[in-house]
C-alpha cells in the first residue's frame, strides 16, 4: 500500500490565494493543513466544528449581536429581568 494518497479538487483561485497565506502565516503547507483537518475529522468522527443552518429568528439574532452598539445596556440583572417580563 502506498504511503501517500492523491487528492484533486476544484476551488475558487482568491480562496486559494488567500487561505494559503494564512497556512503560510502559520508555518503551515497546504499538505500539512489538509492533513491536520483530515486528523482531526478523524479524531472527532466527524467535522472538527458545527455546521448549521440557522432558522431566520437565530439569524436575526446573530445579526443584532453583531450591531452590539445598537444593544439596550442594563446596570444590572433586575432591569434586564424586569424589561425581558421575566
Amino acid at each position: 500500500m502506498a504511503k501517500t494518497a492523491t487528492i484533486s479538487t476544484r476551488i475558487d483561485p482568491k480562496l486559494k490565494g488567500s487561505v494559503e497565506q494564512i497556512f503560510s502565516g502559520l508555518g503551515l503547507t497546504t499538505t500539512q493543513a489538509i492533513t491536520l483537518f483530515f486528523k482531526q475529522v478523524e479524531m472527532h468522527k466527524g467535522l472538527p466544528f458545527a455546521v448549521k443552518i440557522f432558522n431566520p429568528k437565530t439569524v436575526a439574532a446573530l445579526e443584532e449581536s453583531e450591531n452590539y452598539h445598537e444593544l439596550k445596556p442594563y446596570n444590572n440583572l433586575n432591569e434586564l429581568f424586569k424589561d425581558l417580563e421575566i
